[in-house]
C-alpha cells in the first residue's frame, strides 16, 4: 500500500498564493488606489480591512498551527517507508525513515490542540535497544489515508502503544 498526499499539498500551496493575491489586489483597490468606494455593503474600511486580515491570516497560518506535513507511506517490499517535510510557510527538511518489517517495534498516536494535531512516532528495535524516531505530523492527511497507516502499522506492530495527550 502507498499513500502519498502531494495532490493536497499543492491544493494547500495554491489557496495559500490565491489568498495572496487576492489580499494584496484589496490593499492596493481599497487603500492605494482609493477605487473601492467605503461604506461597502455598510461597512467602513477599517471594518473590511479586519475582515480580509484574519480570513488572510488564518488561511495562512491553520498549516503551521496545524503541522501539516507533506508525507509519503509505503509498505511495499519488506521496509515500512515514511518521507515527509513541512509544509508551512518555509518548507522544511526532507525527511525520510525506513524501517525493516521485522525490526518494527510499533508506535504511538500522539493528540494535541483537542486531536487537531496528530502524529506518529515510530519505535525500531536495534541491537542497543529500542530507536524511537522523531514524530511524523499526519494531521494533513484525511480520515481515511490516516486510519489505513494506522492499521497497516498495527498489523506489523507486535503491541500498539497509545497515548494521548492534549
Amino acid at each position: 500500500m502507498t499513500i502519498d498526499n502531494g495532490k493536497s499539498v499543492i491544493n494547500h500551496k495554491i489557496l495559500k498564493r490565491t489568498v495572496i493575491i487576492l489580499y494584496l489586489a484589496f490593499l492596493v483597490l481599497s487603500l492605494a488606489a482609493n477605487i473601492i468606494k467605503f461604506p461597502l455593503l455598510g461597512m467602513t474600511k477599517t471594518t473590511w480591512l479586519i475582515i480580509a486580515t484574519l480570513i488572510f491570516l488564518i488561511i495562512l497560518l491553520i498549516p503551521i498551527v496545524l503541522n501539516y506535513q507533506y508525507i509519503f507511506f509505503s509498505d511495499e517490499g519488506n521496509m515500512l517507508i515514511f518521507r515527509y517535510y513541512s509544509t508551512g510557510l518555509m518548507p522544511g527538511n526532507k525527511n525520510s525513515v525506513e524501517i525493516e518489517k521485522k525490526s518494527f517495534s510499533g508506535f504511538t498516536i500522539d493528540l494535541s490542540l483537542f486531536g487537531l494535531i496528530q502524529s506518529i512516532t515510530l519505535y525500531q528495535r536495534m541491537k542497543e535497544g529500542v530507536a524511537k524516531y522523531p514524530p511524523i505530523h499526519i494531521s494533513a492527511l484525511n480520515p481515511r489515508e490516516r486510519e489505513e497507516i494506522i492499521k497497516t502499522l498495527t498489523s506489523y506492530a507486535p503491541r500498539v502503544k497509545g497515548k494521548k495527550r492534549s
